[in-house]
């Protein structure tokens, strides 16, 4: 049985009519810059999100790129982060001049733990507070502890920019005067941070990103930012980049975004089948263990997005033999991350090669993401955790 790691056919055969007529419409009208279908996509994403704005831009890593450059960050400041998330992460960070500062992730979560943000931002104030901003990675679909974070955020006066690529429409249950209100990834911070490459869960025809805010000053110096940081045209007050979201890209997510909700659901429920069918195979915690859904138990849960699995990862010892077996089974399987961003070789320092975080680590070690797409069949998904039974069966 052939099962992909991800199958967007069956996704375009559906909404095949409505792209090619929206496509159509974006070519026909000779605007190709911005316009219309972007502010339209902009403010349904805000809607979606729940913050007052939208600012689309070219990607996921330029929604960074340009959140970092309207907080004017660059040489001597310091980002915090993790170690354990895609390159885009750091790699907007060096780009600005700056350097990473990196805390590990939480074990039951792996995102980042917000106990080891608090002592690195301690840590920072008593040698003089370079830290400028605080990125949490909503990893695999699920919002880092932003209750924590958002208090440490205010504590030290440090702003948030959620990276989110993976986690549009993740909910965080915060604890408000003694009841509980879900809030979306990008509302929590200053900004989100999404990408909208093709294998997300709301994915394009190309690349594309959006940033979310509800801080009108913020979101004017974004938009400068996006176009060169023109403002009027040809009259420069800063130097921005060429960041612009596509109008194609925009009409074509725009549709997409109606069935979100419809997706979200259908992974988390093949997330469920995964679940029963591991313990069903006598496989939970050893050899797999499955990374903790953080919110599921919070009351209410079942109402909301607390987790939209763009990736359902597991940890096994043997990771890349098991990989290697799957592949040759017709299975697809992928890593999300081999390598640390710490042992990264562009970082050309010592200093972040003596570093140890043990958990992320042993993550990039151990981690391996199985097929998780809304329109696996159960047929699939159980194939899958029978040629992983099979494995450690012959092992």
């Amino acid at each position: 049985m052939n099962v992909p790691l991800l199958d967007l056919k069956p996704q375009l055969a559906r909404l095949r009519p409505q792209i090619l007529e929206a496509v159509t419409r974006v070519i026909d009208s000779t605007g190709y810059i911005l316009g219309r279908e972007v502010t339209a996509f902009e403010e349904k994403i805000a809607n979606y999100c729940g913050t007052a704005y939208g600012v689309g831009v070219s990607s996921g890593t330029d929604a960074l790129l340009a959140a970092l450059m309207s907080l004017d960050i660059g040489p001597g400041d310091l980002v915090l982060t993790t170690p354990y998330t895609f390159f885009a992460t750091m790699g907007t960070v060096l780009r600005t001049g700056a350097l990473p500062v990196f805390v590990d992730v939480e074990a039951d979560s792996l995102n980042i733990d917000p106990q080891a943000i608090a002592e690195a931002l301690e840590a920072d104030r008593k040698t003089g507070s370079r830290i400028k901003a605080i990125i949490p990675v909503h990893l695999y679909g699920q919002c880092a502890d932003m209750q924590r974070i958002m208090a440490l955020s205010q504590e030290y006066g440090v702003p948030v920019i959620e990276d989110a690529a993976q986690a549009i429409g993740a909910e965080f249950p915060f604890e408000q005067e003694g009841r509980i209100v879900w809030k979306r990834a990008g509302s929590m911070g200053l900004c989100g941070c999404f990408s909208f490459f093709p294998s997300k869960n709301l994915g394009g025809i190309g690349d594309g990103g959006m940033i979310s805010t509800s801080d009108h000053g913020f979101t004017e110096i974004l938009k400068s930012n996006r176009n060169h940081g023109a403002e009027p045209k040809y009259y420069h007050s800063r130097v921005g980049g060429n960041f612009r979201l596509d109008p194609i890209q925009a009409a074509v997510l725009a549709i997409k975004l109606d069935y979100l909700e419809a997706w979200h659901a259908a992974r988390r429920q093949n997330a469920a089948h995964y679940r029963q069918l591991f313990l069903d195979a006598g496989l939970i915690d050893a050899p797999v263990i499955l990374p903790r859904a953080m919110y599921a138990e919070v009351e209410g849960a079942e109402g909301h997005n607390h987790h939209i699995y763009n990736q359902f990862v597991i940890l096994v010892p043997q990771r890349d033999e098991l990989r290697q077996f799957l592949q040759s089974q017709s299975v697809g399987c992928e890593i999300y991350y081999p390598l640390c961003l710490h042992q990264q070789e562009c970082l050309q320092s010592e200093t972040y090669r003596r570093q140890s975080f043990p958990v992320s680590q042993n993550a990039a070690a151990t981690s391996l993401a199985l097929p998780i797409y809304p329109e696996l069949s159960h047929e699939q998904l159980a194939h899958v955790v029978a040629m992983i039974q099979r494995f450690y069966q012959r092992t």
